[in-house]
């Protein structure tokens, strides 16, 4: 009960804090964080000053929303560094009417950045309560070219496929063959791999086959497969999320 009193009154004092505060925030995470780390694409630098990070994180980390780190978003789950969510988009490329498969919702916030850079965004998320409240975060914020599904990102989602592009916001030990045969010919797919030593790559599918590029060393978390998903703990107070 306290704790639910605590968070109630935490949600008040965030409810307060002037809106353009966060605009000014969000003005300095791309041009200190992203642009001047060399993400140069003008629409992904647009459509990240333009989304609201902070409603992405929990209540109690809105204050951290836009520091150069990954924040917890529960069920040992993070919402990615924004300088990746840059680079990841920016790797893409994409010029506006592309069909993208997302593996690994979190949050929504890089579904809702690629809503801003392409037709439409199909993501996947393994843990049915982060994939419930992207869904109705990304609803509420009017983000209507997004699907969201609860499911297994290593098989993709053959109803939609092939994609112009895919991106993995999660670390597979190896490319996943579904995702491979899911991406067109002449796409690109974005995605970190290895356990403990993982490189940011992107695949592009030529004639049929991969070819691979790497780009830097990352760490994201492990991606994870039907057979080991562990039910998570319910949440002793809604209040929290």
């Amino acid at each position: 009960m306290k704790r639910c009193v605590f968070f109630l009154i935490l949600l008040s004092a965030i409810n307060a804090y002037p809106q353009d505060n966060y605009s000014r925030q969000r003005e300095r995470m791309v041009e200190t964080q992203i642009a001047q780390r060399g993400v140069t694409d003008e629409r992904v630098l647009a459509a990240m000053k333009k989304i609201p990070r902070h409603k992405f994180v929990p209540i109690y980390l809105r204050g951290f929303a836009h520091r150069d780190s990954p924040l917890p978003i529960g069920y040992n789950q993070t919402i990615s560094q924004p300088y990746i969510v840059g680079l990841m988009s920016q790797l893409l490329e994409l010029r506006g009417n592309e069909k993208v498969l997302e593996i690994g919702t979190g949050s929504g916030y890089q579904a809702a950045v690629l809503s801003l850079l392409c037709r439409e965004v199909y993501t996947i998320e393994i843990l049915k309560p982060l994939a419930d409240s992207a869904r109705r975060r990304l609803e509420q914020l009017g983000y209507h070219n997004i699907e969201v599904k609860h499911g297994d990102g290593y098989l993709g989602w053959p109803q939609y496929a092939p994609f112009d592009a895919i991106i993995v916001t999660a670390a597979p030990d190896q490319i996943p063959p579904k995702l491979v045969e899911q991406l067109k010919e002449g796409g690109r797919m974005v995605l970190p791999v290895g356990k403990y030593f993982q490189t940011l790559k992107v695949v592009r599918k030529v004639k049929g086959q991969i070819k691979e590029e790497n780009i830097i060393p990352v760490r994201f978390v492990p991606m994870i497969k039907s057979k080991n998903k562990v039910k998570p703990k319910k949440k002793k107070c809604p209040c929290s999320e």
